[in-house]
């Protein structure tokens, strides 16, 4: 017993169970009902997050120096996710108290995208989505597929290279074992980045059908359950429903951006 604890110790010192927990940490979000006050703290944390990344992504001159990127953009995906689905608990359960009952984050996002006008801030919203969706997320996961596809296509004519060069005496064993290994950790990140960019895609989907749940069941709950005005409800629920999904589409689009 003493040697199970000890050995499941050193493998959480070694970083082994980092992933796997905050993966189960960010699962527990789906279950377990949040307060509007640690909301507006992940969500905050989402965004600043998604900024870091873009900037390291920019900043990388090379691909593999960032060869934790495809993990990364599953892991902020994922955690999107769920926060969508902690946020639109609270909006369904809650929204009929007023827009801060979600959060001041999200009340916030919602007012700056409305500006006292709530079809003009509807429109503007959508408008944004569609520019996230069609524009740069199909962009992104075009840009990667044929990035895969040309970087396999091209590794035999990189492994034929190394050989001549080694051959020639141009580089020795180390080198020619160095660009073996370089080529290989190239064909595997574009490979993951194929699949992470299918993964963020299916993310946006998610979000515009969560967003129709959103003001749909809102306005519904509002009116048949809390005898709000059909004006007062759909107001209500609009606001909290673009401020939603204002703070979700804002990472989606710094990540499919990086």
């Amino acid at each position: 017993m003493a040697k199970t604890t000890k050995s499941f110790l050193a493998l959480l010192r070694g970083g082994n169970l980092g992933v796997p927990l905050v993966i189960l940490c960010i699962l527990a979000m789906v279950i377990l009902p949040l307060p509007p006050a640690l909301l507006d703290i992940l969500f905050t944390f989402n965004i600043v997050l998604a900024v870091m990344v873009l900037l390291v992504a920019v900043s990388a001159k090379r691909p593999l120096e960032f060869s934790l990127f495809p993990t990364i953009l599953l892991i902020t995906t994922l955690m999107r996710l769920t926060l969508n689905v902690a946020s639109t608990r609270v909006v369904l359960l809650h929204g009929h108290l007023g827009a801060g009952a979600a959060g001041k984050v999200i009340e916030s996002f919602g007012q700056v995208v409305i500006g006292g006008n709530f079809v003009v801030g509807f429109v503007v919203f959508i408008i944004l989505m569609i520019i996230n969706f069609i524009v740069v997320t199909k962009g992104a996961e075009r840009i990667s597929e044929v990035s895969a596809r040309f970087t396999l296509d091209a590794m035999p004519g990189k492994q034929m290279a190394i050989d001549a060069d080694l051959n020639a005496g141009l580089i020795n064993q180390a080198q020619a074992q160095t660009r073996r290994k370089d080529v290989a950790s190239e064909a595997d990140f574009y490979g993951a980045m194929d699949g992470a960019s299918k993964f963020v895609r299916g993310d946006a989907i998610a979000g515009m059908m969560i967003l129709a749940i959103n003001l749909i069941g809102g306005v519904c709950i509002g009116i048949f359950k809390y005898n709000l005005s059909a004006d007062a409800a759909f107001q209500q629920y609009v606001l909290m429903t673009i401020g939603d999904g204002l703070v979700a589409q804002i990472p989606s689009l710094l990540l499919s951006t990086a």
